[in-house]
């Protein structure tokens, strides 16, 4: 990464990382810290402040949570659960991710990026947790571990090509937007058609005797 971004690679970078936040927003915050730790990943000025992810204590608070996701979310129904309790925590800290990436000394932006950051990632959240409502229906539970493996492989390895070439990383947000949404759609019409198959049928009324 160069010495500084522009604000096109500010914003996808904030872009990105909210999104992969609803996602993975533990792992976000533990592959983040261990990259700047360990030297891997040098921020520009600009990024400092997300030097705080590389304190021990906030890695290790992550970790743990991370550790405790990858496994809770590999278990059918357990993972829609956890999906459910992180509905605000998730879109909560995609937020605050956001709001260190931009510009502290612009007040303006950081409120767009706070809000906007926010949004980004329940959209993306809701997405997970709609795909894995309808994966869940499935009778056998192969599935639903399979999807979260590639969604911990996912996330990694998108978190690294939006930090590693932030020119890129705009291009990374708008995929994972459109694909949110489709994925969206997908579950809703798929979560429509098994809830309409599930209602009782209306009765019928008896026919009144002669």
């Amino acid at each position: 990464m160069g010495e500084h971004l522009g604000i096109v690679e500010i914003l996808g970078i904030a872009g990105s990382v909210s999104l992969l936040s609803g996602w993975r927003l533990y792992l976000c915050v533990l592959a983040t810290g261990l990259a700047m730790h360990y030297n891997v990943l040098p921020l520009p000025e600009n990024l400092k402040s997300l030097q705080v992810l590389a304190n021990p204590w906030v890695m290790g608070t992550a970790g743990v949570a991370a550790t405790l996701e990858f496994f809770a979310d590999k278990v059918m129904w357990l993972d829609t659960v956890w999906d459910t309790i992180h509905t605000l925590i998730r879109p909560l800290g995609g937020a605050l991710l956001a709001l260190a990436v931009v510009d502290p000394g612009d007040p303006a932006t950081q409120a767009i990026a706070f809000i906007l950051g926010g949004g980004a990632s329940l959209l993306s959240h809701g997405g997970k947790a709609s795909a894995r409502a309808v994966v869940n229906t499935s009778p056998e539970p192969f599935s639903n571990a399979a999807l979260s493996t590639v969604e911990d492989v996912a996330t990694g390895g998108l978190l690294y090509l939006a930090y590693s070439h932030p020119v890129a990383a705009g291009g990374v947000a708008l995929g994972l937007a459109l694909f949110t949404a489709v994925l969206l759609v997908m579950a809703w019409r798929v979560l429509r058609r098994i809830f309409l198959r599930v209602q009782p049928e209306p009765a019928v009324p008896a026919a009144p005797e002669g």
